[in-house]
């Protein structure tokens, strides 16, 4: 094996706390037992290189090695407890605030121009999408960043229920990305998820003479206590806002599109027809 886990991201100073608190602690019972890393390495099926790494924080170690770490060691499942510290902060640090956003929203308000929103995709169309980019990720790197996105979809079974309201363009219904047996699944989870009460998905006619969302995707996200966070493509550095000033100009955006877009009764039966067409 060449990689127990994956790295710390360079300016995730939280979670690189966590992971060396976890480095320290399985350093410790390896000393207790006696073991020196190289002897530890050659129980666990790593080399002493990669163990030194983990012991030292500069490796997330996976679930598996912390399992293994506690039987090789005698921890008693003192180790491998510790996979709850590590479950969160092995996915990159953006997308752990952006969770934690969601997790407490009551309200999220979303277009997507390119792609089918995040908590909208199967596993295998956001692996298709990962799989796209480049520079190219590693295998290792797509394979996070799918569990991270998968991770947040528990938005939708959240008690009490979020409102959660989607606009999708039409052209991200008709891009066949990863192939037509991969986009007829993705079609039939967002009818499958606007049968939600609490979830509306709205479709934009690339016929529409008038579109409000042409400066690319956005999204605000409403919290209890009266507070907002928005984000506009191309609008204030891409970056997450809460100031009244710009939020207005964001939730003004996505209201005009959501009145231009087909209504969600309107949307659902395009998104069948879309997937009749196959």
């Amino acid at each position: 094996m060449d990689e127990p886990g994956w790295e710390v991201g360079p300016d995730d100073e939280p979670g690189a706390a966590v992971v060396a608190a976890v480095g320290r602690q399985i350093k410790a019972w390896r000393e207790a037992a006696g073991m020196r890393a190289a002897e530890f390495g050659t129980a666990m099926g790593y080399s002493e290189d990669l163990i030194c790494k983990v012991e030292g924080g500069r490796r997330i170690p996976r679930p598996e090695f912390m399992d293994g770490a506690d039987g090789v060691l005698g921890a008693g499942g003192k180790l491998a407890a510790m996979k709850a510290d590590i479950a969160e902060v092995r996915y990159p640090k953006k997308i752990r605030e952006l969770a934690t956003m969601e997790a407490v929203a009551v309200e999220l308000s979303a277009y997507g121009s390119h792609n089918i929103h995040g908590l909208l995709q199967t596993e295998e169309y956001a692996r298709v999408l990962f799989g796209m980019r480049r520079p190219a990720y590693s295998q290792d790197e797509v394979e996070r960043l799918v569990a991270a996105r998968v991770a947040r979809q528990s938005i939708f079974s959240r008690s009490p229920a979020p409102e959660l309201s989607f606009v999708q363009e039409e052209v991200t219904l008709r891009r066949h990305l990863g192939g037509r047996m991969v986009w007829r699944r993705q079609l039939e989870r967002l009818l499958e998820v606007s049968e939600l009460r609490h979830v509306e998905i709205q479709v934009m006619p690339t016929s529409r003479d008038e579109h409000a969302g042409m400066g690319g995707e956005m999204q605000v996200l409403k919290f209890k206590d009266g507070s907002a966070v928005g984000r506009s493509e191309g609008d204030f550095g891409s970056r997450p806002v809460s100031d009244p000033k710009y939020l207005r100009i964001i939730e003004l955006r996505c209201g005009i599109i959501r009145a231009q877009a087909l209504n969600p009764g309107e949307s659902r039966a395009f998104i069948e027809q879309v997937l009749g067409e196959t």
